[in-house]
């Protein structure tokens, strides 16, 4: 199988290539090392085997077309992309022609010169707004989204806030669209949070990183201080460990007939959903520590609570969770122990 992934030294990226490089693969990478440990799992990733590097900016339309016309491949993974809200209110130039542009060069290289590629876009649930029109329910650890027991499905209505969730809302728009139109076979996943090894985080993505590197700090006495954020802690995802992802996108491969022209919701679901306050319990437990956090004002177009219902990837492509939020955060936690 032939194997290209845009953005495929960031988080995901790496361990889709990973696991592409362990089955003997032909991989072709396409990144421009510009996130926060790229380069690193860049070198991770050549001392695992053998692939093509191309360090190019998803920007570059001649590149990218390039690439894609002398490749050919049978699976593209879209991956590449500003991933951060906040970023994105800083620099809505910036946003808009990484995510939407980028996009388009893709999809106008496939339908050219390579029409029989699957693509599978990687976006975001930040596709459905601040969803405050939901009735909510504040518990003592948490919001509860009281009409969405399995959490929010497919159907739930659109409603882009921010320039990420604009700039990520038109690109899945477009990667659909060319299957409708064109007949490419493509497929979009709105995720919700992702998390594990090989992931960098910041302050403004990859949540469970960042606190879980906060935690460490803590444990050996490196900052007494206190750490802050967003809101007041109750607000909830459904997290969803690297190897689940992997699985995830490998396996919709062998359904990509079916699949095809969808979109579907993914995270590890209700059993998987967590706030940051049960977060910093379980680290809190688990470490011996205390932490101790200043509140700041609500980011804008946050949600309170976001958990996917999985359901039609479970039925269509036969996919599940296999991995606990608890084990995932100890993996978590040892990972970025070692890549302090």
């Amino acid at each position: 199988m032939k194997i290209l992934i845009n953005g495929g030294c960031g988080f995901l990226g790496s361990n889709l290539a990973f696991r592409a490089i362990e089955k003997k693969y032909e991989l072709h990478i396409i990144d421009n090392l510009s996130r926060l440990g790229s380069e690193q799992n860049l070198k991770w990733l050549k001392g695992s085997g053998t692939f093509t590097f191309h360090q190019i900016d998803i920007r570059d339309q001649k590149a990218v077309e390039e690439v894609i016309k002398s490749f050919e491949p049978d699976v593209i993974f879209h991956l590449a992309g500003q991933v951060a809200m906040i970023t994105s209110i800083e620099d809505p130039r910036n946003d808009f022609e990484i995510n939407v542009l980028g996009t388009i060069n893709v999809l106008e290289s496939v339908r050219v010169h390579s029409p029989e590629s699957m693509i599978f876009f990687s976006s975001t649930n930040k596709v459905y707004g601040d969803l405050e029109w939901v009735e909510f329910e504040e518990e003592e650890t948490r919001y509860k989204a009281l009409n969405y027991p399995l959490g929010f499905d497919e159907k739930t209505p659109l409603d882009f806030r921010s320039p990420y969730g604009c700039s990520k809302g038109a690109a899945e728009q477009y990667i659909l669209d060319y299957s409708r139109v064109y007949d490419l076979k493509t497929v979009v996943f709105r995720h919700s949070s992702m998390f594990g090894e090989r992931q960098f985080s910041t302050y403004d993505q990859g949540w469970i990183g960042w606190f879980c590197l906060r935690a460490l700090e803590i444990s050996k006495k490196e900052n007494s201080g206190k750490f802050t954020i967003s809101g007041n802690g109750k607000q909830v995802r459904d997290v969803l460990f690297a190897d689940d992802m992997v699985n995830l996108y490998y396996q919709s491969i062998k359904s990509i007939e079916k699949i095809k022209g969808n979109v579907f919701n993914i995270g590890g679901g209700m059993q998987n959903s967590l706030s940051l306050l049960e977060l910093f319990k379980y680290l809190e437990d688990y470490l011996n520590i205390s932490m101790d956090y200043k509140e700041l004002p609500w980011r804008k177009s946050d949600q309170k609570v976001f958990v996917a219902d999985i359901s039609k990837v479970e039925n269509m492509v036969g996919w599940t969770p296999k991995t606990s939020k608890e084990d995932g955060i100890k993996t978590m936690l040892e990972w970025v122990k070692s890549h302090d």
